[in-house]
């Protein structure tokens, strides 16, 4: 009887215990640097619960982070409301070039919703700077004389050779660029933390800036469109333009590989007017002086331009090559093809006017650009160098 008694009362212990209340907001993923500029950034990172946000920002000094109270940035998407959900994006703005920050992130989860509309909130939970350390970002200077970045893309969604990769990354990176299909499709918005973005941000420590494409497959599954929930960009859409110091990059999407009308997009492709409004865009930014003024000119798109390929890539030789030709363009940087190409300006390829180079699928590549030259090697999933390639650029 006592052994009864004795079980029965665990049982009911571990019951209570199932149902007891949560505390703390729990991060699922992140945080993630996107949106580096010489005055701020924006830090994004996910909850396991619908929770209140923001960033605590402190100078890289010697005082303890505790020593006074910080500047606090909230997520302000609610437009003067606290936006209440599990995706956090806060931007931390009014800084100053090419310095150095400590940060914490903070989240206030919510523990219920009563009938008047109110909300009861958990206990704040965010980054252990007693024990432990704040995240550290230094904003780009003012200007550059070289430039270091890695590309990643055509993951497909197998993460444990994306962290094979990773592993083997140089620690000091000015940037870092996802270049699309870094999932097969996006059947479920939860697949694009648990596939990818996860192990990058946990990489990159909150510390290294990283810029994305959309490729083809992330275009594809239920919660396609939920992607742009997870990246943040300058013009809100998956094609962009941003410069650090004398170096321009611009962000193309060609979209879809095959036809809008082909049977496997069931109808709800339309990616034609969507390049052509993209391709006005284009023409716009690169007439601006920052891309005129700028020394060298770097495109990214997923998918590479090719005359007599795909229906994607060849809409990209109609729409988007001809004002890249004119703007002078040094080099654009596509995946897609899974396996390592240099198209050169000489036509058997594309329209373009400038070298293409297409990084294999699994591959890390490594990239430094100067005035004179754009140096690349590229990596596989055991660390061993597979390729390399120097294009001169004639100023």
């Amino acid at each position: 009887m006592r052994k009864f008694i004795t079980l029965t009362l665990l049982v009911f212990a571990s019951l209570g215990s199932s149902f007891a209340q949560q505390s703390r907001a729990k991060v699922l993923c992140g945080p993630y640097v996107q949106s580096m500029s010489q005055t701020g950034f924006t830090v994004i990172w996910t909850t396991d619960v619908d929770a209140v946000a923001w960033v605590e920002v402190a100078p890289d000094d010697e005082s303890h982070f505790y020593n006074q109270e910080r500047d606090k940035y909230y997520d302000t998407r609610g437009h003067g409301i606290h936006p209440i959900g599990k995706i956090h994006k806060v931007v931390v703005d009014g800084l100053q070039p090419g310095t150095t920050y400590r940060y914490r992130i903070m989240s206030k989860g919510v523990s219920a919703y009563n009938g008047s509309g109110n909300v009861e909130y958990m206990k704040p939970a965010g980054t252990d700077v007693h024990r432990g350390q704040p995240f550290r970002i230094t904003t780009y200077k003012e200007d550059y004389d070289k430039l270091t970045f890695d590309i990643f893309n055509d993951i497909h969604g197998k993460d444990s050779l994306f962290n094979l990769i990773l592993n083997g990354a140089r620690p000091n990176r000015d940037f870092v660029f996802l270049n699309g299909d870094m999932t097969s499709n996006i059947s479920n918005e939860e697949l694009i933390a648990k596939m990818y973005l996860k192990s990058a941000a946990k990489s990159f420590n909150g510390s290294i800036p990283m810029f994305a494409s959309r490729g083809n497959h992330e275009l594809r599954g239920r919660d396609a469109v939920k992607w742009f929930d997870y990246f943040e960009t300058p013009t809100g859409a998956p094609y962009y333009s941003f410069s650090i110091g004398k170096f321009f990059f611009v962000v193309l999407d060609a979209c879809e590989d095959k036809p809008d009308t082909d049977i496997e997009y069931s109808g709800i492709v339309a990616s034609r007017p969507y390049v052509e409004r993209q391709a006005k865009w284009l023409k716009e930014v690169l007439a601006s002086e920052e891309c005129r003024n700028a020394e060298v000119r770097i495109a990214f798109c997923h998918v590479p331009p090719e005359t007599n390929g795909w229906y994607g890539a060849a809409q990209m030789c109609r729409l988007l090559v001809p004002p890249l030709n004119e703007a002078g363009i040094d080099a654009m940087f596509c995946g897609h093809i899974h396996r390592w190409r240099v198209a050169n300006p000489d036509g058997s390829i594309s329209n373009a006017n400038f070298p293409v180079v297409c990084n294999p699928n699994m591959q890390r590549m490594e990239v430094t650009v100067t005035p004179k030259a754009i140096e690349i090697n590229t990596f596989n999933t055991e660390g061993k160098s597979t390729n390399t390639h120097r294009i001169s650029l004639k100023k």
